[in-house]
Order: C-alpha cells, then structure tokens, then sequence
C-alpha cells in the first residue's frame, strides 16, 4: 500500500448502482484510518486500463475492485493486463457467479482475491483493507472451491477448459453465436468455431442446447455447493 492514508480505490462495473453501492459501503463502514476513497470508476474493460494508466497504477491506486461480466473486454481479460503491466497493483473480482464457477479461475489468473457481489459489508471492506495491504482475501467458499479443485487437479468438464475456451463457453451458453462472439473477442469465425469444437468434446456435449443444459447444471451444482 502507498504511504500516505488513505486507500484509494478504482471501481471498475458497468452498474451505475452497483458503483454507487461499493462507494457508500465504503464510505461508509470504513471506520478509522485508514480512510477509503474511489479515485476512479470505469464502466468497460477498456476503460479500466486507461484509467488505471491515468492514475500511474500502484503509483495512484492501492487496489482495483473489478467486476468479471465486463462489456467489451472482459473482467478475467483485464485481470490479466492489469498484472502484466501492473503486477504490484492488487485486485479484487467481484462477481453474481459463485465462488466455485469463477473464484479458482480467478485466483489462477493472479486475483488478490474474490468476492460475490452478496458479500455482507463489513467483509467488503475488510477484503478492500487486506488486499491493501498486501495480502490475500479467501472467503470460507472460496477457501471450499480451492481445496475441491486441488482434490481434483487434473480438472474436467467446464474446470478443464482454458481461459479463452471458458470466455467462449460463456458467451456460446449465453446465446451469441459464432459470428457475435467473434466480433466480440476479436477472433476470426473458424477460430471460434475451433474452441466451439473443444468446448463441445470436454464438457461431453454435442450441440449448443445441450451446452446450455450441461452449463445450467454446472451452475445449479456450484450454488448447492
């Protein structure tokens, strides 16, 4: 964390409400020095970095608070740049998902930490202040999906799939075709329908229907457990 008092935050979410919400809970419950401050907010995955840029990285910020289901470019592709070039900035995802669908997945990519978007307050910003600080926020769900996916290194179904694949999965059981996603991720159609084809033989699916039942099932059995 930088030295002088204050934490200074960037929300980055495409919810007008969600933003408004994090900066009073954290205006708010931040009881005591050091104080929380938003020094800035983006609404893309795009404007994040530039944002990020404007404010000199760890130079102006002490963590970043990002949001995974990012128009454009995505949460966990954004996580990525943000510690290529900003490796000493920290950063806590927050999401809707549960913890078992997206948190691993996160903390792989170099997340300081996960948070459901349901977390109570006082845990909000306790994460903010710990991540701050240098170290590493695991809720008691995310703790459970860590040790589940050591249990099961080798992974399988939607846990095996690659960073790209998972982006492309998502958006395939999310309706978009192939054509969509591919102007969306700045990939050529073939590239897409390659991944598809992946998508397809580990998950044990044969069309996009039954990826979109296998992908509800997914979800219902992370949220039961």
């Amino acid at each position: 964390m930088r030295e002088d008092k204050d934490i200074r935050v960037l929300i980055g979410d495409d919810h007008r409400i969600v933003r408004e919400g994090l900066k009073q809970v954290l205006g708010d419950l931040a009881n005591g020095p050091p104080e929380m401050v938003v020094a800035g907010e983006a609404q893309t995955g795009a404007e994040v970095l530039d944002r990020v840029a404007a404010l000199g990285g760890p130079e102006g910020l002490d963590v970043v608070l990002l949001d995974i289901a990012l128009p454009g470019r995505d949460g966990l592709d954004v996580l990525q740049a943000l510690r290529k070039q900003w490796p000493a900035l920290p950063v806590l995802m927050l999401s809707t998902y549960p913890e078992k669908q997206y948190a691993v997945r996160c903390i792989k990519l170099g997340a300081a930490g996960y948070l459901h978007k349901s977390a109570d307050p006082d845990d909000m910003v306790g994460a903010v202040r710990k991540v701050a600080a240098g170290g590493r926020y695991v809720s008691p769900a995310t703790a459970e999906a860590l040790a589940a996916a050591v249990g099961s290194a080798a992974g399988q179904g939607a846990d095996a799939l690659s960073h790209r694949e998972h982006q492309v999965f998502r958006l395939l059981t999310a309706g978009q075709t192939v054509s969509e996603i591919g102007a969306r991720l700045g990939l050529a159609p073939n590239t897409v329908s390659t991944y598809r084809a992946r998508i397809l033989e580990k998950t044990g699916t044969k069309n996009d229907v039954e990826l979109a039942l296998y992908a509800e099932r997914h979800a219902k059995g992370a949220s039961a457990g």
